[in-house]
């Protein structure tokens, strides 16, 4: 299986490349993002470009692929509705739309997050924006497009959020883990488990098309 994997800086999209490295199924990884990954690797391949919303330059680079993992994302704390959208549906179904007839049979894995509001009428700004994008996908012609809606990922392998507000209720949460996990047993996962279900989802499938908490630590078992 040969994987595109954007965001693989960041917190969940290292947790994703790893498991992608390690999994004999997965042949070849070709990261896209503004930046390099630092991780070394017989099957990794970087593209670093500048301005993900244009790979025209790299067109050629994109076919081909059995999967894209799109982990790219940002918080939406302190933004205005039109400045998040432009950094999460608009970069997303650029990219998405670039891919879909470069690799028609791909299958698009997308990383939004529990409480996405589907209707895209909800109160809740990032919902909406993250409902919007969700459906924008459905609609476009890959082969299979799954939408990963986790609650709480636990970062591991030394893994750490690049967000400074993330890292910090990282640290807060951290030692009530096990109580909330033993409370709430569906409402964390891990960032080693989210990258497996991935994997295990481009390759087999699944039921549905909007993947829990629940059902990203089944399939990441």
């Amino acid at each position: 299986m040969k994987v595109l994997l954007f965001g693989a800086t960041g917190m969940v999209g290292r947790g994703v490349l790893r498991e992608c490295l390690l999994d004999p199924a997965v042949e070849v990884v070709l990261s896209v993002g503004r930046s390099a990954t630092g991780v070394r690797s017989g099957k990794l391949e970087e593209v670093v470009l500048p301005d993900l919303t244009n790979l025209a330059p790299v067109e050629d680079r994109l076919r081909g692929f059995d999967a894209c993992f799109f982990c790219l994302g940002v918080s939406s704390a302190g933004m205005s509705e039109a400045e998040y959208r432009r950094t999460t549906y608009d970069l997303t179904i650029a990219v998405a739309r670039t891919l879909a007839p470069l690799s028609p049979t791909m299958t698009f894995v997308y990383v939004s997050g529990a409480g996405t509001d589907s209707s895209e009428h909800g109160r809740t700004m990032w919902a909406r924006v993250k409902g919007q994008t969700e459906n924008a996908l459905l609609r476009l012609p890959f082969k299979a497009a799954y939408m990963f809606r986790p609650g709480i990922i636990q970062p591991q392998h030394g893994i750490t959020s690049k967000t400074r507000a993330y890292r910090i209720g990282y640290a807060v949460v951290r030692p009530f883990l096990p109580v909330i996990k033993a409370l709430f047993p569906n409402a964390v996962t891990t960032s080693e488990r989210v990258g497996r279900a991935m994997v295990r989802v481009a390759r087999e499938g699944a039921p549905t098309p909007f993947l829990d908490t629940r059902e990203i630590n089944r399939l990441g078992t």
